[in-house]
């Protein structure tokens, strides 16, 4: 009898801390991935090149396209304030949230300046008017060549390299 309130407890306890905003100074992790106060704060709706990812600029030669989006979002937050608001919790145990700067979006200003994806799986096409924006501008990943961050992952994991998974045959011109 005593494991329900115990376990009642635990998921009031884990939606009130999902209720709760994180408003703070952050530290980037990745084009992506914040930290405030301690907590890793995963971008919602979007995904960024990782930090080993290779894309290819309108020159078609490989940059660190993942480092290039994890240092400009550091530039525009420019040790502002970071307001978040969380969604959920992804499979690794972060927080999921929406997170501003002075009132602009952090996911759609990466998407928008080609630096990250619209990702509809998650985001229902939220970001996707801002990604045709930076397609057509040819912003970011979109001057070149690149393969999608959730493709890049999964040949990661299945031991390729950096250099070999962030070329693909299926890249967008």
């Amino acid at each position: 009898m005593r494991r329900i309130p115990v376990a009642l407890m635990l998921v009031h306890l884990s939606s009130m801390a999902l209720a709760d905003q994180f408003v703070g100074q952050a530290s980037v992790i990745d084009g992506d991935t914040l930290e405030i106060h301690g907590t890793r704060v995963r971008l919602w709706g979007i995904d960024a090149p990782e930090s080993s990812q290779l894309c290819r600029g309108e020159d078609s030669l490989q940059y660190r396209c993942g480092a290039r989006a994890a240092n400009d979002l550091d530039s525009f937050i420019a040790r502002r304030v970071v307001h978040c608001v969380p969604i959920n919790l992804d499979q690794y145990g972060r927080t999921v949230a929406t997170c501003s700067v002075g009132g602009v979006d952090l996911g759609k200003w990466l998407v928008l300046n080609g630096l990250a994806l619209d990702w509809p799986q998650y985001s229902k096409g939220r970001f996707g008017a801002a990604q045709r924006d930076a397609e057509r501008g040819g912003r970011g990943i979109w001057k070149g060549s690149y393969v999608e961050p959730w493709l890049y992952r999964a040949c990661i994991r299945l031991n390729g390299s950096p250099s070999a998974c962030s070329d693909d045959t299926n890249s967008h011109p």
